[in-house]
């Protein structure tokens, strides 16, 4: 254990920061347990919880800034040349080949959210979503140092392996540093998600997702490991995916038409 972990504990505590608190008091319980003192270890978990002991059985967490997202098991119509491009983030993940900051770029209504849902039932990974209405905040520098908190949580998970973390429309705290109307507050917010990205978690997958791709700062571009183009939709798949989507629908009403032919 490092004078640093002390250091935060006693921060984190003045601040009332208690998922930052909880976090770091974790890690020291986890010092103590990788030296052998398994007691010591375990009575510090138990002061964290209601149980007696600390069994870590869920990768489930608290927090202001997550809103955990439940799964999706419904069929997901895409065009084939973005479901190759999914296939391949799954398989890079299952795979461990040091990718895991994944960009999802497109209209409204192409599919980028629900993609992550069912991304996260294939890892079989618990999704939880950024709440930006709770992380941004009109006081001056306050919205940076709650990214700092942010990342801090997802770099501290009990475990990083069960968890996807979703940025849902990063344009709210990430748009272009130059063209912004407010030029300083928004310059000091991308720079600081640019440098938590660095910083992030290999074993945590984080996708983020975005309308306003065009009006991107391109060292935020960089920072993923890869960017999904969700507007290749030809009119063929327009029309396969809305086939697909009008059947399922009328499963649903009895002694409904089915001139698809007319549709």
């Amino acid at each position: 254990m490092k004078k640093q972990n002390v250091l935060n504990l006693i921060k984190y505590h003045s601040e009332k920061n208690d998922a930052l608190f909880r976090n770091e008091a974790i890690e020291i319980a986890r010092y103590f347990d990788s030296i052998g003192d398994h007691q010591l270890s375990e009575y510090i978990m138990s002061l964290l919880s209601t149980a007696n002991t600390f069994i870590p059985q869920s990768a489930a967490f608290e927090s202001l800034y997550f809103k955990k997202v439940g799964p999706n098991d419904d069929p997901l119509p895409l065009p084939e040349s973005i479901t190759e491009d999914i296939r391949g983030i799954i398989n890079a993940v299952n795979h461990h080949i040091g990718i895991n900051k994944f960009l999802f770029e497109g209209a409204p209504g192409t599919g980028k959210t629900e993609s992550v849902k069912q991304i996260a039932r294939l890892l079989d990974r618990q999704l939880y979503m950024v709440e930006f209405s709770e992380l941004i905040d009109s006081k001056m520098g306050q919205t940076a140092k709650n990214i700092v908190s942010v990342f801090n949580e997802i770099n501290h998970l009990t475990h990083p392996s069960k968890i996807l973390i979703l940025f849902d429309e990063i344009d709210a705290i990430a748009l272009d540093r130059v063209n912004s109307n407010d030029l300083r507050e928004m310059g000091r917010v991308t720079s600081t998600v640019l440098k938590e990205l660095d910083k992030l978690n290999e074993e945590v997958v984080l996708i983020a997702t975005t309308n306003l791709y065009e009006k991107f700062d391109k060292a935020l571009t960089r920072r993923f490991d890869s960017v999904i183009d969700f507007n290749r939709y030809e009119r063929k798949d327009l029309i396969e995916i809305a086939e697909i989507m009008l059947n399922s629908l009328l499963k649903k009403f009895k002694n409904a038409g089915r001139d698809m032919k007319l549709f």
